[in-house]
């Protein structure tokens, strides 16, 4: 074993650490855009919204 002391807080630390990384990682995967996809929806919104606005019938 390991002859050297262990801070455990350290080591319960890090495994926290690395717990919210994974779960962060799994997020990204479910949630996750790039920066182009959510530039482009943004784009196609104000693109649809601006048709919308020219198509509009006043009375």
């Amino acid at each position: 074993m390991n002859d050297r002391p262990v801070n455990l807080n350290r080591v319960r630390k890090e495994k926290a650490r690395t717990e919210r990384r994974a779960h962060a990682d799994e997020n990204a995967v479910k949630f996750g855009r790039t920066k182009a996809q959510k530039a482009r929806e943004a784009a196609d919104a104000a693109r649809a919204a601006a048709h919308l606005d020219g198509s509009r019938r006043e009375p």
